[in-house]
């Protein structure tokens, strides 16, 4: 039965789901790495494709979906809840990018997020008393980094956040202080929903940018194509025991 956001019906998406934000980054990522894959939702615009992974190594052969999210907390937040509670999706990986806080680290550089601080209160609603911790699935955030080999990799805590162009005065020099690498704006909703459920999630992210130094982001062409590290590691991640 599909939902109100996802037109699929039950056996059309795979227990595992690469979720990057844009539609057409789906449509990219679909042809690049599954085999007959099948257009099965298009609700809204965002698109969602479910085939066999066609790519060597574990999980070849394996059902695979790829799904967008759209942007922003409460996008991931209706689709990851959609996905787990009514299609039985059992792990999701977030492939997306992210604006670096840290003047060190570079474009291209990617991210696997342990973690993700907010100031949006959809966590914060969750425990009634308890500030909730938003953090990976253990096991896939090792077989990401694990896979990571001698790619431009690192690992930690993200800060998602409800805006993309305001900036809140003063904060970055605090998310600095606590270590924090980026900021980006799902995977708190996404690792949220995920411990709702009891199922397993990660992100997986790119730096497009870096909020330190300007001349350093990509345009939307660069966002959309250069992603290829972060999508392997994503599987590596997805298809983990």
């Amino acid at each position: 039965m599909a939902t109100p956001h996802i037109a699929a019906e039950p056996g059309d998406i795979a227990p595992a789901v690469l979720m990057p934000g844009d539609p057409k980054r789906a449509e990219r990522m679909a042809a690049a790495i599954l085999a007959d894959a099948k257009l099965v939702t298009d609700t809204r615009g965002i698109l969602g494709f479910t085939g066999t992974y066609a790519g060597d190594g574990p999980g070849h052969g394996q059902p695979l979906s790829i799904m967008a999210s759209g942007i922003g907390m409460a996008s991931m937040g209706i689709f990851a809840t959609e996905l787990f509670k009514t299609y039985d999706v059992q792990r999701i990986v977030r492939v997306g990018t992210a604006g670096a806080i840290l003047p060190t680290i570079e474009p291209g550089t990617v991210i696997i997020v342990t973690g993700a601080h907010t100031s949006n209160a959809m966590n914060e609603l969750r425990i009634p008393g308890v500030h909730f911790s938003a953090v990976a699935d253990l096991p896939m955030a090792a077989a990401a980094l694990a896979a990571a080999g001698d790619k431009k990799v690192l690992h930690g805590t993200v800060a998602s956040t409800d805006h993309f162009y305001f900036v809140v005065p003063n904060q970055s020099s605090g998310l600095i202080r606590h270590h924090v690498l980026a900021i980006e704006m799902e995977t708190a909703a996404l690792y949220g929903v995920a411990a709702e459920f009891g199922r397993r999630a990660l992100a997986v992210l790119t730096v497009s940018d870096n909020l330190a130094k300007k001349g350093m982001d990509w345009d939307a062409q660069q966002r959309e194509t250069i992603f290829q590290d972060a999508v392997d590691l994503a599987v590596a991640a997805i298809f983990v025991d």
